[in-house]
């Protein structure tokens, strides 16, 4: 590839490199792009205006490179005919003209710079609107989370497949219409988030991918990688030291001197390897065992992720006759012409989902609605509402003044439960969007604390909880009940709702839940709260399931 042609190849992505600029300001002016997928979407119209930009830019390079081949072809031909006289007067002019100005316009020609500065130009208007370096961080962690919850594989996962490995079974969870694969540098970026974190145990995997994958291509020039097999190399082996496992660390470190020989460091780096080999007991070091962080602390991690990798699906309920389907009327006149269809998930705790709760163009409805208004997910921390990595989504609150829709939405929500849903009695509607590998871990939806953010209302705790399924997905998000070990699929339009308190108000332990992580598509929900007060003569003291 010669020069020109790299620079044209170089400019494509301005915007990759864009994403690793690594600006925390410019990131929460923002607002995290990869928390929620429409966001995501959102990333797409910048990206067009760039290969317009693009397109210019190679359109007014391609007429320049013609006319430079124009001008090589015409010289070229005067030096391949070896009877040119430069006696002649006339050719030994132009020899001199050539050398003293030709030459000189071609090499500093501003039609080059021109074209540049156009480019460059139009890249900084748009590049306020592009996704910054947290966001490529927060992708990356994505990734890692899809591999752990649902033991994906890494070399799958870099194919563009996913595919659960366990032992010596490979199972497709997933298997998308069009494959769409990974680079070395797409690799090497996730496992140097891992890396910088010091997180080894996904470092590992995927810097090792990344290896395989630069191997596989060594010689060939790719401008818009930011990585090499070099710098694959160096984090891995390093990340092996880290890891106990100095054999491989010594192994790469070898590898890359002999693509760097020249490198000190490194240098230095395996006569200390090939030292504590020599001093140790047994010179052969077997692999270290990495064991996974589990970052978040979880007791129930195990359970959670069991339940995840279900998918939702629960066989084995169908064997038991305590769980049945209706139409619900609930002795509503509302509901008496058009019932609902009723599934009884679970008893202990009791949870109901109701079939084609919303309508396709009422969900649509509503995330159009509370789309300009997504901002970050909070969660509640003493007396604090704060964004956390346990909870990737944002999310906004619609009240019922926003359109006639939510109205009539809060007086099926009341017929189905009995129960009133007008503020204070109830929160206004919470429109939720994930985004990649979007997932919330076990948590309660009412209050486990006297300071919570959630008695500001003066209603009490929250009683019940009434969600909506905005959308379909084709893969995860499942909503895992841990205690009750079992998960609900996303049933698109459908509604799910639970009791949080017993009768006693006490909180119910059973219903910690989880909203497992989004392992393909856009996951939309709508949670409608539901508090004490209020409900006094509403919910029946001696109805049996919901004891």
């Amino acid at each position: 590839m010669g020069p020109v042609a790299r620079l044209a190849a170089l400019l494509a992505v301005l915007a990759v490199l864009a994403l690793r600029a690594g600006d925390p300001a410019r990131a929460a002016a923002r607002d995290d792009t990869f928390s929620a997928l429409t966001s995501v979407a959102r990333a797409l119209a910048p990206e067009r205006r760039l290969l317009g930009l693009l397109r210019s830019y190679l359109r007014g390079e391609e007429a320049r490179l013609r006319d430079l081949t124009r001008f090589y072809d015409k010289v070229l031909s005067l030096h391949e005919d070896s009877a040119t006289p430069v006696s002649n007067p006339l050719l030994a002019f132009t020899l001199i003209k050539r050398l003293q100005s030709d030459w000189k316009n071609v090499v500093h020609s501003l039609e080059a710079s021109e074209n540049i500065r156009a480019l460059k130009d139009g890249y900084e208007k748009v590049e306020q609107d592009l996704p910054a370096f947290e966001d490529l961080e927060g992708a990356a962690r994505a990734l890692m989370r899809l591999q752990d919850v649902y033991m994906l594989n890494v070399k799958g996962l870099a194919r563009g497949v996913f595919q659960r490995v366990t032992g010596s079974a490979v199972t497709d969870l997933y298997r998308p219409r069009r494959l769409f694969s990974l680079t070395g540098d797409d690799c090497f970026h996730v496992g140097k988030v891992a890396y910088d974190m010091g997180d080894y145990y996904h470092a590992i995997p995927w810097l090792e991918e990344a290896v395989s994958l630069f191997r596989g291509s060594y010689g060939e020039w790719k401008t818009e990688d930011e990585a090499s097999l070099e710098d694959a190399l160096d984090h891995l082996a390093f990340a092996y030291f880290q890891a106990g496992n100095v054999s491989c660390a010594l192994s790469l470190s070898r590898e890359f001197l002999l693509y760097s020989p020249d490198n000190k460091r490194m240098a230095r780096n395996v006569l200390k390897y090939e030292k504590l080999l020599a001093e140790g007991p047994n010179p052969a070091v077997a692999e270290a065992v990495i064991q996974r962080p589990n970052v978040p602390h979880l007791q129930t991690r195990d359970t959670y992720e069991g339940l995840c990798q279900t998918l939702g699906s629960q066989p084995t309920h169908y064997q038991i006759p305590s769980l049945y389907c209706s139409y619900e009327t609930s002795s509503s006149p509302y509901l008496l012409l058009q019932p609902i269809r009723k599934e009884v998930i679970h008893l202990e705790p009791y949870v109901v989902l109701y079939h084609d709760f919303v309508s396709d163009a009422e969900a649509q409805k509503i995330r159009g609605l509370a789309e300009p208004w997504l901002q970050r997910s909070v969660v509640a921390s003493g007396e604090k509402q704060l964004p956390v990595e346990y909870r990737i989504s944002k999310s906004a609150w619609l009240k019922d003044t926003v359109d006639p829709m939510l109205v009539t939405l809060d007086h099926r929500i009341a017929a189905l439960t009995g129960l009133d849903v007008q503020p204070p009695y109830a929160e206004y509607l919470q429109v939720v969007n994930y985004g990649i590998g979007g997932h919330y871990e076990p948590h309660f939806d009412h209050a486990t604390s006297p300071t919570s953010p959630l008695y500001r209302m003066k209603s009490g705790n929250r009683v019940a909880t009434f969600m909506i399924y905005l959308s379909s997905v084709e893969a995860g998000g499942a909503t895992a009940f841990i205690y009750g070990n079992f998960s609900v699929p996303v049933v698109k339009n459908a509604a799910l709702f639970w009791w949080n308190l017993h009768r006693s108000g006490e909180g119910d332990g059973d219903t910690l839940h989880a909203g497992c992580p989004v392992l393909v598509g856009d996951k939309w929900v709508a949670n409608k709260w539901i508090h004490e007060y209020g409900q006094e003569f509403r919910r029946p003291c001696s109805s049996r399931p919901e004891d």
